[in-house]
C-alpha cells in the first residue's frame, strides 16, 4: 500500500467512527429531555397554543430576585433590567419567610436547587439568570390544565416538575428547562359525613392539591373536626407532605398522614383522569401514601378521615446556654429522652430543639389531656433540671380545641433556608442506650442547629408505601446548616458536613436505619433502603407500570436514579440505564 493510499484509507477510518460517535453522541442526546436552543424544543408558536389550551395561565418565569439586578438573562422572556433597589430590599428583609415564596409559581424556598441562580444578596450588576429555575409553569386550577400539562411535556420531551406550596428540602419543586405544574390554587374542600367503605366508616374531608394546613385545619375546626396535617400552616396537606408519610401534631393518636387517607384524585402520566383506593387502582393508591411526591401521578384532590375535635394542653421549655452549664444541659437530656415515650404514648407530639444556644421544647402538645396531667410527664425532665441547678423557662396552657391549640404556638422560622438531612430515631434506642444518643446529639448540636419531632405510629399501620421504620420510631430527628449567600462554594461543604460527619454520629447507632423522606439527606447514597426501607423495588414496579416513560422525574423519588441532571441542567438517562 503506498503512503498515500494509507493516508486515505487511514482518513476514511477516523471519518467513520468520528460519524460514528457523533450518531452515538445524537442516539444519547435524543433520550435526553429538550431544553432551549435543541431543535425539538417547543417554538413560540407551541408554548402559545399551550396557554391558549389553560386558558392564559402559562406562566414565563421571572425569578422575584430580578428586582435586585441591573441584568436579566432570562431565556425567553429575553434580556431585561428590573433593578428596583426599594423592592429589592424589602424582598432581602422577607427573603426567609416562606410567604416570600409562596405565591411565585417558581421560587425555590430552598435556594441551593437553584444553583445560585439571580442571587437576591449578590451586587445589582451580577447577571440574574434562569439558572436551574423552571422555565414556564401552568397555574392549573382544572384537571384539564394538568392533562394539557401532562400531554405538552410528552409530545414535546420537555421536563415536568410537579409544584405545590414549594415547601420542599430535596429540590423537587423545581428544575432546569422544565414546564411547572403548579397545583397550588387547586382549593376545593367538602365535608363527607358519612364516608362508608370496607375499611372505615365515618366522616371525611375532601381536599384540592392545593388545600394548605390552616386552611383544612379552620374548614375543619368550623365543623367540629380535626384532620392530620402539618406543623408549618401553609405546608400543602395533599402535596409531598402526604405523599411522603406526613408527621403531625396528631400522630402519636391517629398515625401519619398516610394513615388517614381514603381516597385519591389523579392525572396519570397517559394523561388520564382517575381515582386511586383501597378497591381501585390499589397499587397507586399504596404508593402514593408515603411512597413519596412528585413520581407516580399528579394529585387532583385527596379525601382523608377526618376526627372529632377536642380539648388540647400544651407545653414549653427554655434553657440557654450561658457556656457555664453545657454539661448539665446535656445530662437533662438524658431524662427527657427517657420520659419520651411515657409522652407518646400518652398521645402526645413533642418539638425539642437543640443548638449551641440551648435546648427548647416547642412545644409539647396533645389532644385529651388536662394541662396538670401533661405537667406530670415533664415533671421528670424539670425535676432534674432543678436538680443540677439550671435556670430554665417553662410553660403550660390548655385550649378548647386543636385550632385554638395550634394557634397558640410560637412562630417558627423557614427552616427551608437551610442545608439539612435526617435520620429515625427508634424507640429501642432512648431505652437501652440513651447515653449513646446524649452523646451524639451533643456532637451535633455543639456545632448547628438539629432538631427532632417525637411521635409514636407503632399501632397506625396503614395500608400505604410509608416507611416501615416508622412503626418503630420515637423521633425523626433534622440537622441542619444555614445557607451561605455570600459564599455559594460554602453550601457544598455544609452539605458534605452533614453528610460525612454529622449524620454518621446517629447513623452509627441505627444501622440499617431509615429516614422520613421529606427531611433527609439528597446526598444520601443509600436512599432507596433509608428513604423507603423494603418498599422500594414494590414501589418502583408501581411507578414503571403507571409511568412507563419516566415522565414524572423528582430528585430522590422513586426511579429517580435512572436520570441524572447534568451541569447545564439538561435532564438525561444514567449511563447505566
Amino acid at each position: 500500500m503506498t503512503a498515500r493510499l494509507f493516508v486515505g484509507f487511514l482518513s476514511l477510518i477516523v471519518l467513520t467512527t468520528a460519524i460514528e460517535i457523533r450518531h452515538r453522541d445524537h442516539e444519547a442526546q435524543s433520550y435526553c429531555r429538550s431544553i432551549p436552543g435543541d431543535a425539538d424544543w417547543p417554538d413560540p408558536n407551541a408554548w402559545d397554543t399551550l396557554n391558549r389550551t389553560v386558558g392564559g395561565n402559562l406562566i414565563a418565569t421571572t425569578p422575584i430576585s430580578s428586582v435586585c439586578h441591573h441584568s436579566s438573562s432570562l431565556g425567553t422572556t429575553g434580556s431585561i433590567s428590573d433593578y428596583d433597589k426599594e423592592a429589592c430590599d424589602t424582598l432581602r428583609n422577607n427573603w426567609f419567610f416562606p410567604q416570600t415564596h409562596l405565591n411565585s409559581p417558581s421560587s425555590a424556598m430552598a435556594y441551593q436547587f437553584s444553583n445560585n441562580s439571580c442571587n437576591p444578596f449578590s451586587g445589582p450588576n451580577d447577571p440574574c439568570t434562569l439558572g436551574y429555575y423552571v422555565t414556564y409553569t401552568i397555574n392549573a386550577t382544572t384537571a384539564a390544565h394538568l392533562q394539557a400539562g401532562i400531554l405538552f411535556a410528552k409530545q414535546h420531551n420537555v421536563r415536568l416538575v410537579i409544584r405545590n406550596t414549594g415547601h420542599d428540602y430535596l429540590g423537587k419543586s423545581t428544575g432546569s428547562h422544565a414546564l411547572a405544574i403548579w397545583t397550588h390554587h387547586l382549593k376545593s374542600l367538602e365535608l363527607i359525613e358519612d364516608y362508608n367503605t370496607s375499611g372505615y366508616q365515618g366522616p371525611a374531608i375532601k381536599m384540592g392539591a392545593g388545600v394548605e394546613g390552616l386552611e383544612a385545619y379552620e374548614f375543619a375546626n368550623a365543623r367540629g373536626f380535626m384532620v392530620v396535617g402539618g406543623n408549618c400552616p401553609n405546608v400543602g396537606i395533599a402535596g409531598g407532605y402526604t405523599q411522603g408519610g406526613g408527621v403531625s401534631i396528631l400522630s402519636s393518636k391517629f398515625g401519619l398522614a398516610a394513615d388517614q387517607v381514603l381516597e385519591w384524585e389523579v392525572i396519570t402520566a397517559a394523561g388520564k383522569l382517575v381515582t386511586a383506593s383501597a378497591t381501585e387502582n390499589a397499587d397507586l393508591f399504596w404508593a402514593l401514601s408515603g411512597g413519596g411526591g412528585g413520581t407516580y401521578a399528579v394529585v387532583v384532590s385527596m379525601t382523608a378521615k377526618a376526627h372529632p375535635d377536642t380539648f388540647f394542653s400544651a407545653a414549653y421549655l427554655t434553657l440557654l446556654n450561658n457556656g457555664s452549664n453545657t454539661d448539665a444541659i446535656y445530662s437533662s437530656m438524658g431524662t427527657f429522652f427517657e420520659s419520651l415515650p411515657s409522652l407518646v404514648d400518652a398521645g402526645a407530639w413533642v418539638v425539642w430543639v437543640a443548638s449551641p444556644a440551648g435546648f427548647l421544647i416547642m412545644p409539647a402538645m396533645v389532644s385529651g389531656l388536662h394541662q396538670q396531667e401533661l405537667d406530670s410527664l415533664l415533671e421528670p425532665t424539670k425535676a432534674v433540671m432543678d436538680q443540677l441547678g439550671l435556670q430554665y423557662q417553662y410553660s403550660s396552657a390548655e385550649y378548647k380545641d386543636f385550632l385554638s391549640s395550634y394557634n397558640s404556638m410560637t412562630s417558627t422560622w423557614n427552616v427551608s433556608d437551610y442545608n439539612v438531612g435526617g435520620r429515625l430515631i427508634p424507640r429501642d434506642l432512648v431505652e437501652n442506650n440513651v447515653d449513646g444518643l446524649v452523646k451524639a446529639v451533643q456532637y451535633i448540636s455543639s456545632q448547628t442547629l438539629m432538631s427532632g419531632v417525637s411521635f409514636n405510629v407503632a399501632n397506625a399501620t396503614g395500608n400505604n408505601a410509608a416507611n416501615p421504620y416508622f412503626r418503630k420510631t420515637i423521633s425523626s430527628v433534622v440537622i441542619g446548616t444555614s445557607v451561605n449567600y455570600t459564599d455559594w462554594p460554602q453550601n457544598k461543604v455544609a452539605q458534605d458536613k452533614i453528610t460525612n460527619d454529622l449524620l454518621p454520629a446517629l447513623q452509627s447507632l441505627t444501622p440499617q436505619g431509615g429516614v422520613y423522606l421529606n427531611e433527609a439527606d439528597f446526598q444520601d447514597p443509600g436512599f432507596k433502603s433509608t428513604f423507603y426501607g423494603g418498599n422500594y423495588e414494590k414501589l418502583l414496579a408501581i411507578k414503571t407500570k403507571y409511568d412507563p416513560d419516566d415522565i414524572f422525574y423528582a430528585k430522590t423519588a422513586v426511579g429517580s436514579d435512572r436520570w441524572e441532571q447534568r451541569l447545564d441542567g439538561r435532564l438525561c438517562p444514567t449511563s447505566n440505564n
